[in-house]
């Protein structure tokens, strides 16, 4: 065990007029003697670690169901009903009645032909025909359109225009012009008399005759 001698101690006066005067002034101490001092350099203090923020916790993505898909209706190609006279069923056309009687076979076979002649023929045809028949309806179409737009439109506004004012003129040129001649005429008319006498009337019957 080392001593250590009464020289190595250092005295430290403390001065009481520091704590009278509020602790303003700060005590210098002064360092520890060597033998007390610690061969490694005394760590600095390190700086409070901020409290680590924590990441927002993800979100656990929820399953999307799928969707199941819906059966899509027909087309309606026909919403205003003008061809509903050309909905042609079997029972239409064929009628089997109870007595005379085919055998069922026959009978389903009958009708699923029928059936199927009906609509494939219905659809090669319209693979033919519908496309030059739609392009020609379209033209016909367009055709009267402008027709209707651009012609007959126009020359019934002009003539329920002009109209009133042509028969205001032709009003006024009878009342004026003619209605006044034909008077004149038919009162000059008038006064002619024709007489015949009996002698001429059967000269003129004889000659009828012959």
């Amino acid at each position: 065990m080392m001593m250590v001698s009464d020289d190595s101690l250092v005295e430290c006066p403390i001065d009481d007029s520091d704590e009278e005067n509020g602790g303003e002034e700060e005590i210098n101490t002064p360092p520890p003697p060597p033998e007390f001092a610690s061969k490694d350099s005394t760590p600095s203090p390190k700086p409070p670690t901020p409290p680590a923020t924590l990441a927002p916790p993800t979100p656990t993505p929820t399953p999307t169901p799928t969707p199941t898909p819906t059966p899509t209706p027909p087309v309606n190609r026909d919403p205003y009903g003008i061809n509903q006279h050309l909905k042609v069923e079997v029972s239409d056309v064929l009628a089997e009645p109870t007595t005379p009687r085919s055998i069922d076979r026959v009978w389903l076979y009958s009708v699923t032909g029928f059936e199927r002649t009906r609509v494939w023929t219905y659809r090669c045809l319209s693979l033919l025909f519908a496309v030059p028949l739609a392009l020609l309806c379209g033209i016909l179409l367009a055709t009267l359109a402008c027709l209707h737009v651009w012609f007959v439109v126009p020359c019934i506004q002009l003539s329920s225009t002009f109209l009133p004012c042509l028969r205001s003129s032709c009003v006024c040129a009878v009342n004026s012009f003619i209605s006044p001649f034909c008077t004149s005429v038919a009162l000059c008319c008038s006064q002619i008399a024709i007489s015949l006498s009996r002698k001429e009337w059967h000269q003129m019957r004889d000659k009828d005759v012959v």
